[in-house]
């Protein structure tokens, strides 16, 4: 489903709205909340926002867990970092508990070993089944997700959880959630902004599946939700 907004504003207070939501129902229903938090520009009004007296209030962070769709193999201090970016907007902010926060970077491993210790942080927390709550998403002009990229190998992932790559195109190491993995998920959310994501956003919704040049169609939920929140820049309907 694709709901379209006139602003970022409209697109923040919808994403706060909708995490809040689940986290409220997940807490009721299992007595806690399992999310998963994106990197890059378009989260960062929305970790704002629950930052907010208007918000934080509404979730009890005592019973939330946090991990991340993907991560930049950098240190947490580095500004590439999604986790540096999520503490500074939201995390810092909130009466969550340092042990339900799960950083996807450690010092002193690879990040080949990591991806392994990750995905068992995952089974720890969510058990066999791994199926996370809420997943935020963002999408690249070229249509990738998490760290999902055009035409790598990552993209025909079918039994890992969390995997980890050398990506050439960027001269970096990359840790990331696989499409098996997200596509478990309750309730997946895309947030896309401007004009540069119009063809991919099209691509990805109404072109031909082609996954391998626009990994966002790996993203088809097994009995959850997907929506995208975009705006009409992204829709092209300016």
């Amino acid at each position: 489903m694709i709901q379209i907004y006139n602003t970022t504003e409209e697109i923040n207070t919808k994403a706060a709205d909708l995490f809040a939501a689940s986290a409220q129902k997940a807490i009721a229903e299992k007595g806690k909340f399992t999310a998963v938090l994106t990197g890059g520009s378009s989260p960062a009004g929305i970790y704002k926002l629950l930052a907010s007296d208007a918000y934080k209030t509404k979730i009890d962070w005592s019973k939330v867990f946090i991990f991340w769709g993907d991560e930049r193999w950098v240190p947490l201090n580095d500004d590439l970092s999604n986790a540096k970016m999520s503490y500074a907007t939201l995390l810092s902010h909130v009466p969550i508990p340092a042990e339900n926060i799960f950083e996807m970077y450690k010092d002193g491993v690879t990040p080949e070993d990591f991806a392994v210790t990750y995905e068992q942080s995952i089974r720890t927390v969510l058990g066999d089944e791994g199926k996370f709550d809420l997943i935020l998403l963002g999408m690249g002009d070229d249509g990738h997700t998490a760290s999902l990229f055009p035409r790598e190998a990552v993209l025909d992932e079918q039994n890992k959880w969390v995997t980890a790559y050398y990506l050439a195109p960027q001269s970096m190491h990359r840790i990331t959630l696989t499409a098996p993995l997200i596509n478990k998920a309750e309730k997946i959310i895309v947030v896309a902004f401007g004009e540069k994501k119009a063809h991919a956003l099209k691509e990805v919704t109404t072109g031909v599946y082609n996954p391998t040049t626009y990994p966002m169609q790996l993203i088809k939920p097994l009995s959850g939700e997907l929506l995208f929140l975009v705006d009409k820049g992204a829709a092209g309907t300016n």
